[in-house]
């Protein structure tokens, strides 16, 4: 997997690619959340419309940034998400924990609301 990162108006924006399945470049973007919360960043969101495949690894990663934000009092959202990660996330039920956007000024919507 491969992720890129920057931050644009007070909102850390992941960009996820390839398969999201938990090895070490999880923890690499667990580690750089938690130095963008150190640094009073609230809001998240992670573009997962390049993820082809997550497994049980790669949710507890995308959990582990949620409750890190919310623990602080932020929030994160999920862009765009493909048809079949899209699928995995009604399965899983997440749906209904993560806030999903299919744009990035729906997301941004998503996001400065919930402050």
């Amino acid at each position: 997997m491969e992720f890129s990162h920057k931050l644009n108006d007070q909102i850390l924006e992941l960009n996820l690619s390839g398969d999201l399945i938990g090895e070490s470049s999880g923890l690499d973007i667990i580690e750089l959340v938690n130095n963008y919360i150190k640094d009073n960043i609230m809001l998240c969101m992670i573009d997962i419309s390049g993820l082809r495949y997550i497994n049980s690894s790669g949710i507890g990663v995308l959990i582990t940034v949620l409750t890190k934000f919310r623990n602080k009092g932020g929030e994160v959202c999920l862009l765009n998400p493909s048809e079949n990660v899209k699928k995995l996330l009604i399965i899983t039920k997440l749906n209904a924990i993560f806030n999903i956007a299919q744009d990035k000024s729906e997301a941004v919507e998503v996001l400065k609301n919930s402050l």
